[in-house]
């Protein structure tokens, strides 16, 4: 098959998030397909990783879309009924690239990935096309909106609920959408009566992060937490549990060190650090920054879908301690290698818990290890989607 990549973010480096996902199927995919990527860049530091890319995809063609420049866009087009996150990726340059490279290649298969990107591809009917979402987008407002905040954010945040929830609506046009987890398939096939929703969940390298055998004997007494620290569900995340629930841990382990780990971190979360809570920043060997913390948490409270931050320690054999956020994505029974704990002190609880029995910690970890190696690998995830583009391949075309 010719498999087009439609992303909003060049999917390298590959650290985290959606770079992070795309890279890892095209690794896969292109043993036995020939792949293009059609992508933004926002940094022009970017081009000089083109070469690594050039591995995986037979042809590659960016637009340069600034971050001023998107910003300035949703500025101007304040009272839009468009949602803000369509109008920053929103430019004709990308759209004429779009149109201009089907027409010029042979494509058996559109793979656009992101709410943001379907304005580019929803109207191409003559080649199947495939929706990857991250999550529910509007279940991810839904739950911003409902968090106690700024008068002004929260009424902000309402607006874009509802004007996400009216857009999302064009899942319809896409011959399949794909999802990371159950919760977000039943909560879209009711939003949007919609039956062309199946499931393609995050994954892990387990070249990496499973070849690791943890020390569940002499723990250093490290809570760790990452993710990109300038995205607003991570920063939300640890304010919460440096504010709210880790003093409850501390209370009862003084010395325990809770770590965050992540690029870009913001002001806000740079004002928490202190004796016990350490901003450690980007760190490349992030498998072994899990094996040497004792447990790995994830307190978000935004956001929906399968989460890298519950899954990669998993993988390394260590326990997690997750809100329903990120949770419910994994298919797993509370314990299985994560354990359910959405109000603060149920949180701290689990994780005083797992920090003052080792064998608890082992039995957890070693659950949550089996379950990734056994579901949640790359390979496995790349067969999926590799299914499922053959099986679009093989229905007839509208005429």
């Amino acid at each position: 098959m010719n498999i087009l990549f439609i992303a909003n973010r060049f999917p390298y480096p590959p650290y985290r998030g959606d770079k992070l996902k795309i890279f890892n199927l095209a690794k896969r995919l292109c043993v036995n397909h020939r792949l293009f990527l059609l992508t933004f860049i926002q940094d022009k530091k970017d081009i000089v990783h083109l070469p690594e890319l050039r591995k995986y995809f037979d042809k590659i063609e960016t637009i340069y879309l600034p971050k001023y420049l998107s910003t300035l866009k949703c500025a101007v087009n304040v009272l839009s009924s468009k949602p803000y996150q369509i109008l920053y990726f929103s430019t004709k340059k990308f759209k004429n690239l779009v149109d201009r490279f089907v027409c010029e290649n042979k494509t058996d298969i559109i793979h656009t990935q992101h709410l943001r990107m379907s304005q580019y591809t929803y109207d191409i009917k003559n080649i199947k096309r495939i929706l990857d979402l991250p999550d529910a987008y509007s279940l991810y407002w839904e739950r911003r909106a409902k968090l106690n905040r700024n008068i002004f954010i929260k009424l902000f945040d309402r607006i874009e609920y509802k004007k996400v929830m009216r857009y999302e609506s064009i899942i319809n046009e896409f011959d399949l959408n794909l999802v990371c987890s159950e919760e977000d398939k039943v909560f879209l096939t009711k939003a949007h009566k919609t039956k062309n929703i199946e499931i393609l969940p995050n994954g892990v390298d387990l070249s990496i992060f499973d070849n690791m055998s943890h020390d569940y004997d002499d723990p250093d007494d490290i809570i760790i937490f990452t993710g990109n620290m300038d995205y607003s569900p991570n920063i939300d995340a640890v304010v919460y549990f440096v504010e709210e629930v880790f003093p409850l841990i501390l209370s009862k382990f003084p010395k325990i060190k809770f770590h965050i780990v992540g690029q870009k971190p913001v002001k806000k979360v740079l004002n928490l650090q202190s004796e016990n809570v350490i901003i450690k920043g980007f760190i490349e060997d992030i498998a072994s920054e899990y094996n040497k913390s004792t447990v790995a948490i994830s307190p978000v409270r935004i956001g929906a879908g399968t989460l890298n931050k519950v899954l990669e320690p998993m993988a390394v054999g260590v326990p997690v301690v997750s809100t329903k956020v990120g949770f419910k994505g994994l298919g797993i029974s509370s314990g299985e290698g994560a354990i359910l704990a959405d109000d603060k002190f149920q949180f701290a609880n689990a994780v005083i818990k797992l920090l003052g029995d080792k064998e608890y910690r082992r039995e957890v970890g070693i659950k949550g290890k089996l379950k990734v190696s056994q579901q949640y690998s790359w390979d496995t995830i790349s067969y999926l989607l590799e299914k499922y583009c053959l099986d679009l391949c093989t229905q007839h075309l509208p005429i």
